[in-house]
């Protein structure tokens, strides 16, 4: 190993003349719209793959593309030195869908605007991908004495439904001492913080039909049952709209409450409530006071209600009473609630209150505990005092990574996150975008990471 590729100044000039490369990576990714969720779009996804593998091999690497009952994963690698260690490194390749109306380009246009890279993937999570890559380039090109693998799937924005499965399936390409995700947000610029947790999710929809037509609300108003109307009641005997205080009973038996320790982290994170509200573009909040919104978000499960289906919508106003109606809904879940023990008391609750509503349960992700002790998180840590001159504080993620729980099981080892967007990159939002400060920075925390961790004795 030459330790002299590796210092902050070497690392930082690898960045650089490397910059134009790594450029023309992130834009062959980000225009392919591989979007998950559309089944017009899955050879896009399959298109993703395929340039995914050729990035790998055009670099000196190796890869190949997994299949799975569903969309397939992408293995890379560099190494296969049986007496080194392995490191594992997640990402996803599928994005969100683009159909707002606020973007200012083409989603799946690549738009390099001085330091900002635009472009539906350019932070979720493609932007992150391609630094992690260009950070065990420069690892490889010091001799660091590393495997380095890399699991990229094509499911993530959907769940993670073949994920499982596929992992099952592959389990023996991916053996490995611990995995890293890059596919988090800092709470702000200058600040490093990962996650020591995330949130599970659990979608549900409530139905009711009451008639198999319109009905004229003049003939038959009030002496008719009115789905909509009796929805909005179950939702408001669920959960009070105002606090969103949960009140279906033993809702939050199983809640742990974050240590005081877990809380300073918080605090050194850098969290403002203003810088929240902007980032996310919110005009109205629940509670504008700094620890009861990052424990809100962090560390408390939630009810919320996503949509509404039923009656007229369009201009104006029809008299009638609608025939049916559907809510749909969702809880994030934090660890130490089970996802099924949830949403069977949920069901209960519905059934017992209300029969003739019908209960549909939807997907769910675990939630997940992490590590925040012993020498893979300290190498986490360490990497971002390296590359961004700054701390980093252990907080929580309020969004969920269904494959995150999954690799822990099958794999049996610890994951950790080494994420780099921002708030302000606009996860899932329009105009998202990257940047060269956090990627060249990315470069070299990676870098550094496998290199710290190359030492690590099993």
């Amino acid at each position: 190993m030459n330790p002299s590729l590796l210092t902050r100044e070497a690392l930082a000039q690898f960045a650089q003349e490397s910059r134009a490369a790594f450029e023309a990576e992130l834009k062959t990714l980000v225009e392919i719209p591989s979007i998950s969720a559309d089944p017009a779009r899955q050879g896009d996804v399959r298109r993703v793959a395929e340039a995914a593998r050729a990035l790998f091999e055009r670099h000196g690497g190796k890869a190949e593309i997994l299949e799975t009952s569903g969309n397939p994963l992408i293995h890379g690698w560099f190494g296969e030195d049986p007496s080194c260690p392995t490191i594992t490194v997640y990402n996803h390749m599928d994005v969100q869908p683009a159909n707002e109306p606020e973007w200012t380009a083409e989603p799946f246009t690549f738009v390099v605007d001085g330091d900002t890279y635009r472009g539906r993937g350019s932070t979720d999570d493609k932007g992150p991908a391609v630094t992690a890559f260009f950070g065990a380039l420069a690892a490889r090109r010091a001799g660091v004495p590393l495997n380095i693998h890399f699991l990229w799937e094509t499911e993530e924005e959907i769940g993670s439904p073949s994920f499982a499965g596929g992992l099952n399936r592959h389990k023996d390409r991916f053996k490995t001492d611990a995995i890293v995700v890059s596919d988090t947000v800092w709470i702000t610029r200058g600040k490093p913080s990962t996650p020591a947790g995330l949130r599970g999710l659990k979608g549900f929809r409530l139905t009711l039909e009451t008639a198999d037509h319109d009905l004229h609300s003049g003939v038959v108003g009030g002496a008719a049952r009115n789905p909509l109307s009796e929805l909005i009641k179950v939702v408001a005997e669920m959960m009070d709209g105002e606090t969103g205080k949960v009140k279906i009973p033993g809702f939050y038996d199983e809640v742990v409450k974050p240590s005081k320790q877990e809380l300073e982290e918080w605090a050194n994170a850098g969290f403002s409530v203003e810088t929240f509200k902007k980032d996310h573009m919110i005009t109205g909040m629940r509670t504008e006071d700094p620890i009861k919104v990052m424990k809100r978000v962090w560390g408390r499960p939630t009810m919320e209600v996503h949509g509404v289906v039923g009656g007229y919508t369009g201009p104006g106003i029809k008299s009638a009473v609608p025939p049916r109606a559907e809510v749909k809904m969702s809880c994030r879940l934090v660890p130490d609630m089970d996802e099924h023990t949830t949403i069977d008391r949920i069901r209960a609750f519905v059934n017992e209150r209300f029969p003739d509503v019908q209960f549909h349960e939807e997907h769910g992700l675990a939630p997940f505990k992490g590590h925040v002790t012993g020498p893979y998180a300290e190498a986490i840590k360490d990497a971002y005092r390296f590359a961004f001159n700054a701390p980093c504080s252990f907080t929580r993620e309020g969004g969920s990574i269904g494959a995150v729980k999954t690799m822990e099981d099958i794999l049996g080892c610890e994951v950790f996150f080494l994420g780099l967007s921002l708030p302000s990159h606009g996860y899932h939002a329009p105009n998202e975008n990257y940047d060269w400060e956090q990627a060249g920075g990315g470069i070299a925390a990676f870098a550094h990471y496998f290199q710290t961790v190359s030492g690590i004795k099993a």
